[in-house]
């Protein structure tokens, strides 16, 4: 069947038309994000972490061994390569032994986190403070129940909650309340004190999910022993 020549050529342009029009991508590729910022957060885990935490000699033992069993299973063109291996855990000794030298003594430890449980709230609070700023930091004090400490350094903001630091046992309640305070201030960080007593189990999972640290023992104690000395005056206004 043949069409009359208008309707004819107006087929003929749509088909055109229609070859000529570029079909659209339905899904079209996202544009990437321009300098994307990465964050790196070492596990608690890793060997470098564990390492850290252990006697800075332990580092340079295992370094050693590595240097060793690579001169005696490596054929000799990779003796070298393989004994170089070992330099990273060198650094990561260096690190543990200059943290380790500046940690304090057992017996310093112990009279600082002594003196912190027999000091009422606002002593402690007071000295709390001192040690704060004594590494940099802008503290102003929060009337709580969630944080009794706003810390400002560097553009980060940190909440403390320290007012049952010398409580029996720490539940998950606080924890909780300083959870609600960061969500309530923006702030991403959060420090729990205590300077006696046990962390419960679901205390302990609450400020790992919500990035709080817990800090107690030798931490709580290296941070008191940082504390300058109240002055005179300060006594005077205290009591």
């Amino acid at each position: 069947m043949r069409w009359p020549l208008p309707l004819r050529q107006g087929r003929q342009c749509r088909a055109v038309c229609l070859q000529a029009t570029p079909t659209p991508n339905p899904d079209p590729l996202p544009t990437p994000k321009e300098n994307p910022v990465v964050k790196f957060k070492m596990s608690q885990n890793s060997l470098f972490a564990i390492l850290l935490r252990s006697p800075w000699w332990i580092s340079f033992v295992v370094a050693g061994l590595i240097g060793i069993g690579a001169s005696v299973v490596l054929p000799e063109p990779y003796k070298l390569a393989g004994a170089l291996g070992g330099l990273p855990l060198v650094g990561v000794g260096c690190l543990a032994a200059w943290r380790q030298l500046r940690a304090p003594s057992a017996g310093q430890a112990d009279g600082a986190l002594a003196t912190a449980v027999a000091q009422p709230w606002r002593d402690f609070e007071a000295a709390l403070e001192r040690a704060w700023q004594a590494g940099g930091a802008r503290v102003e004090r929060l009337p709580g129940p969630g944080a009794d400490l706003r810390l400002t350094q560097g553009g980060s903001v940190t909440l403390v909650n320290a007012r049952r630091w010398k409580a029996a046992t720490h539940g998950a309640e606080p924890l909780r309340q300083l959870a609600a305070a960061m969500q309530a201030e923006g702030a991403k960080d959060g420090v729990y004190v205590l300077a006696q007593g046990a962390l419960s189990d679901s205390a302990r999972l609450l400020a790992r999910d919500h990035g709080i640290v817990v800090l107690q023992g030798a931490g709580l104690a290296q941070l008191l022993l940082r504390a300058k000395p109240a002055g005179k005056g300060a006594a005077a206004t205290r009591a």
